[in-house]
């Protein structure tokens, strides 16, 4: 089985280690001194990789060539984050 590196790739690895700091270092809400969402973080965090890795496997069997799986992984990378600029 030929192993192909794809930007779902890079975003899931990028996910695992943000989930990895956030368990170790913790995440507070700005402005409060109480309330600490370190785990609830990580494990958001976590099921991200596990959705975009989910999602990196079910993309390269629709999509066999490597250029084209860039192509639309990119796009969705794009589309993403254009929506989260949107909603926020």
């Amino acid at each position: 089985m030929k192993y192909r590196i794809t930007p779902l790739n890079f975003a899931s690895a990028a996910l695992l280690l943000l989930s990895a700091y956030t368990f170790i270092k913790g995440v507070s809400v700005v402005g409060s001194k109480t309330i600490h969402l370190g785990t609830a973080m990580g494990l958001i965090f976590l099921l991200f990789a596990f959705v975009v890795s989910f999602m990196d496997l079910m993309l390269r069997n629709f999509f066999p060539e490597t250029k084209k799986l860039w192509l639309i992984e990119l796009s969705f990378i794009t589309l993403a984050a254009v929506i989260l600029l949107i909603v926020k």
